[in-house]
């Protein structure tokens, strides 16, 4: 069976997993974090896309980020997978496949949920119990986002740039954001709407997307049982 096509509208921020093969190791080095944030800038730069938020695990990656056209994020994704797999098994000498089959996305609703899928995706090593708060881990964009440190990957949404007047402002305010935790509702709503394609928003932003589309954008059912962390 075809799969359907990604739910991709051009201007709108996209929440992006992928996992490593079999959930194996796709990060064996320190190197390999810096080479695959350099080919994400390169490729976001070459296909007119903005990078919001980022997480880099040992096995998968996060990514919150927009397109300026249809099929923009898609030609960065490929773009940035040919070029750090082509990296990973010249460097580590390895062959088969690095990543397990295509990514999973999802539309936000940048005006409900997009700062929540911020901190959802910076919070993921502390979930993961890897660190205690998030800006112990060097591969996220929290330092940026936070504390604005410099990052070339990094391109602020909107929603993040009416946090405040000035970069400090922004900062401050969206460190607050982290003194709140996020509910086990939302964190099952992103999970859900990620695993199946599905638009997070307000019943009203998906029944705009769904009109635009001509298809179904909201969840069937319950959700799959398989975790995304």
């Amino acid at each position: 069976m075809a799969r359907p096509p990604r739910i991709d509208i051009a201007g709108m921020p996209q929440h992006i997993i992928q996992r490593g093969n079999n959930r194996k190791v796709c990060f064996f080095a320190e190197g390999d974090y810096r080479h695959y944030l350099d080919s994400l800038y390169i490729a976001a730069s070459k296909n007119g896309c903005s990078v919001h938020a980022y997480v880099l695990m040992s096995n998968h990656v996060h990514l919150l980020a927009t397109g300026e056209n249809v099929g923009s994020l898609s030609r960065m994704m490929q773009g940035l997978g040919r070029r750090y797999v082509r990296y990973v098994n010249m460097t580590h000498r390895r062959t088969g496949t690095l990543w397990e089959g295509r990514y999973k996305s999802s539309l936000v609703d940048s005006d409900r949920y997009l700062l929540t899928c911020y901190r959802y995706i910076e919070l993921n090593p502390v979930r993961a119990a890897m660190v205690l708060a998030p800006g112990d881990y060097r591969w996220s964009s929290f330092a940026q986002n936070a504390h604005g440190q410099k990052n070339d990957v990094i391109s602020p949404h909107r929603s993040y740039q009416v946090l405040g007047t000035s970069n400090a402002d922004r900062c401050t305010a969206y460190q607050r954001l982290f003194q709140h935790s996020i509910t086990a509702e939302e964190l099952k709503s992103i999970r859900d709407h990620l695993n199946q394609g599905k638009v997070l928003g307000t019943p009203a932003f998906q029944d705009m997307v769904a009109g635009l589309l001509g298809r179904n954008v909201k969840l069937s059912g319950p959700g799959r049982p398989r975790k995304v962390l």
